[in-house]
């Protein structure tokens, strides 16, 4: 279990010293926070600072050393501070998974594929990467995980806190619905991003794709995903519950069934959202191949709040269940 000492002691160093780039250089606090991470990765500072803003970062920095901490508690820490700079920001993607999600879908995953050596795992929108290094961190085999996100300052987050956390990572600054040069892999995770997609052009490629208009990006998204997954390779997305009505869902349906098996459908407490049709779901799929058979019957549920522990107990046994009687992966 992470120290949460140990957490907050590095929450604040990040805090107190972003707080202090960011006045300095007049940057945004997530900028200042990204330009902190990367000092306390380079064991030093620019030559650009006058003796009194130097001599009080380096009095913060020596309060922490990465070595003494565990990825978990690395990763809480920035994960702390970057939802206090979320705060500040009005940007709409700038959003994180929330903790207990994240350590969910960490737990379904190691159910899956508990006895692989080593996994390859991808998110195509990988955001600060905190829910990739939430989930590895949980998985006791080597991980080597590829990220992508259009965003430069989540991708920027995503490198200071993963590189802390010494994790096997490549980052790719890009747009994930570009072609990605990205081998295929084991597992593919995301939070899935909702809205329509502007590029006609690179959507039209895709089978996903609506006739008229700007197609969804988390149909396209999805549709990606399978593209660089392994045969029998496994995915969990976070989808919005509103994902399979409408007109364009019969598309998806449609390509699902040709391309995928779907294993579950855990959906989040609603308790967890402002707006109910912001609601979420745990989506869960297996790309066809030899060998590869749906279950005996699907895992759908509704998820009680988290900070229940007996009813999430109760359902996490009748998850652990599912796996041992239905589950065919």
């Amino acid at each position: 279990m992470p120290d949460f000492q140990k957490v907050e002691a590095l929450y604040e160093m990040l805090h107190h010293t972003a707080t202090i780039l960011s006045k300095k250089n007049n940057a945004s606090y997530l900028d200042a926070l990204i330009e902190t991470g990367e000092n306390l990765l380079q064991g030093g500072l620019p030559d650009t600072f006058d003796k009194d803003t130097t001599e009080e970062l380096i009095s913060h920095y020596k309060k922490i050393s990465l070595e003494d901490l565990t990825k978990e508690e690395i990763r809480k820490g920035y994960q702390l501070a970057i939802l206090k700079g979320m705060q500040k920001s009005v940007q709409s993607q700038h959003a994180m998974t929330p903790d207990a999600v994240a350590m969910f879908m960490g737990y379904l995953v190691n159910k899956t594929i508990p006895n692989k050596e080593r996994v390859t795992l991808l998110d195509p929108a990988i955001g600060t990467g905190n829910l990739v290094s939430a989930i590895i961190n949980q998985y006791n085999k080597p991980v080597f995980s590829y990220g992508a996100e259009v965003d430069e300052t989540l991708i920027k987050l995503a490198y200071v806190s993963m590189n802390a956390q010494e994790q096997d990572i490549q980052l790719y600054h890009q747009d994930s619905l570009q072609p990605l040069m990205i081998d295929p892999v084991d597992i593919v995770i995301s939070d899935l991003p909702v809205g329509y997609y502007p590029d006609d052009r690179t959507a039209s490629n895709y089978q996903v794709r609506t006739e008229t208009g700007h197609s969804y990006s988390h149909h396209l998204m999805i549709e990606q995903a399978l593209n660089h997954a392994k045969e029998g390779g496994f995915l969990f997305f976070l989808i919005p519950n509103f994902i399979f009505s409408g007109d364009e869902a019969k598309k998806l349906n449609h390509y699902l069934k040709e391309e995928a098996v779907i294993h579950g459908l855990l959906q989040l407490p609603l308790t967890m959202f402002k707006k109910e049709e912001h609601a979420k779901s745990i989506f869960f799929l297996q790309k066809k191949g030899e060998g590869v058979r749906p279950p005996k019957e699907a895992l759908m549920a509704e998820l009680p709040s988290f900070s229940e522990p007996k009813a999430l107990q109760n359902i996490m046994g009748k998850i652990d269940s599912w796996f041992k009687g239905s589950f065919n992966g």
